[in-house]
Parts: C-alpha cells; structure tokens; sequence
C-alpha cells in the first residue's frame, strides 16, 4: 500500500508546487512508483510534468464530485514510473459545491482509497488555502510535508497550519504525521537565509528535513518546459536537492528498493 504525502503551506510562494513535482520525479527516478495528484485550481502541478490543463477534460474535480473512477484519468508523464492526476479550475468551484454533502471532508480519501494500492508513494499539491479542499487532502494523507521559505515571513502562519493539522487529527485523521519541514529558497549568501534556518531548526527541531532546497534557476525554468527537473538538468543542484530529499524520505520511511542482482 502506497504512502500519501499531502503537501502544504497556506502562504504562497513556498515551493510547494516546485516540491510536489521535482520530489516526486525524484523518487521515481530511484525506481519508486509515484503519482501526483494536483489539488490545486492553479493546476501549476499539472502544467508543471507537461499536461496542458486546458485539455483536462476529466480531472480531480470530477472524480471528487461525480464519483469518476480515478484510474480513467491517471496520466503518464514523460518521466517512467511517474503518473499524475490533473486538475482543472473547475476545483475552485468544489469547495462551494461540498459544504451541504455528508462526510465532506473524507470525498478526497475515497478517491484514493481506490489506487493506493498501486503506488508506492502519492504526493498531494495542495493550493495556498486552509479551504476544504486542503482539509480533504490532509484527511486522505498518511502525513504532511510543510514547504517553509528561507526569508522573513517564513513563521508566518506556520503556527495557524499545525493548529489545523491538530484538528484534523483530533476528528478526522488520527493517523496524520508531520513527515517533516521542508526548508526551501535557500541562498548561502543570505546572512537572514542563515538565520531563518536557524529559527526553524531551533523552533522545530527534529521535524526539520536535514536536506535544503537552494534557490535554483534550473528549478525555476524546468516547468515552463513542461518538465521536472530531473528530465531539465539531472545535474543541476535542483535536481539534486530534490535526489536528497527523496532519499531521506526513504531512509526515514525504512523503504529500500531491491536491485534486480539482490531479488
């Protein structure tokens, strides 16, 4: 049974789009089954692995609201082993549509619930809200990853994210855990970068990923190539930084892929 990671932060312009799609490439290209589900009414993911969302005629909306079975709109993208289901800004319209229906907040894990099975990692994009939509994806995930920004504002809000994270997991999702803090935009040239590292290590802890994400140009360009960055630069220091990151996703989940010699 795969594992669901929603990712999220309500503030905007953390990387958290850049994360979902880049990690995600990352895991696949160690040879780990992956699917990313854009939640998102930007549909940034889906732009972002080269779909053109203009062309979504099914997407997440549809299988939220009209029960359409996700495996019929799971698309390939170019990178093996990495699958996505699109979104379309027809979402920006679930949220209204839920508010009436029963169970509201669990209509995201009966979507998934149905291919969980046939992955080995779901990452959620979520957008920058607390909205309904959000609270269904933290509801579906098994935990969620917080994309932080190395800048001022980076606490801003954090402490209003893990309150709801608390109430999801009071009434919803027991089961939620925080798979860590994702320190992203990082410049080494930046005395307050260094700073804010420090902060959210000394506020945080060991919830804090050891892997940093530096601010990249290759990372900046890959999407508007409709590529991850692992099919834009695999060299570039994006791509490796998100090849930690998957690798400490797996050492920290104890998940060890078997090479064809050890099977």
């Amino acid at each position: 049974m795969g594992k669901v990671i929603a990712i999220a932060n309500q503030k905007g312009g953390v990387g958290k789009t850049t994360t979902a799609i880049n990690l995600a490439a990352g895991l696949a290209v160690l040879e780990h089954k992956t699917l990313i589900i854009d939640a998102d009414p930007q549909a940034n993911a889906t732009s972002g692995v080269g779909v053109d969302p203009r062309g979504v005629k099914t997407s997440i909306y549809e299988c939220i609201m009209d029960d359409v079975d996700p495996r019929t709109i799971i698309t390939a993208t170019s990178t093996p082993n990495l699958d996505l289901v699109p979104a379309h800004i027809d979402l920006v319209g679930a949220e209204i549509e839920m508010i009436n229906l029963p169970s509201r907040e669990k209509m995201m894990r009966r979507v998934i619930e149905q291919i969980k099975d046939d992955y080995d990692f779901i990452l959620i994009d979520c957008s920058p809200s607390l909205g309904l939509i959000t609270v269904n994806a933290l509801t579906a995930a098994d935990s969620v990853m917080i994309p932080v920004q190395c800048e001022y504002f980076a606490l801003e809000g954090l402490g209003k994210l893990l309150n709801t994270i608390k109430i999801v997991q009071a009434r919803l999702n027991p089961g939620l855990d925080i798979e860590g803090i994702l320190l992203t935009m990082y410049d080494n040239r930046l005395n307050l970068a260094k700073q804010v590292v420090e902060e959210v290590k000394t506020h945080f802890q060991q919830m804090v990923f050891n892997t940093i994400i530096n601010r990249n140009t290759k990372l900046g360009e890959a999407p508007s190539f409709g590529n991850t960055i692992m099919t834009h630069d695999i060299n570039s220091m994006g791509a490796i930084n998100y090849l930690n990151l998957a690798r400490e996703i797996l050492q920290k989940n104890q998940i060890v892929k078997l090479s064809e010699a050890e099977k």
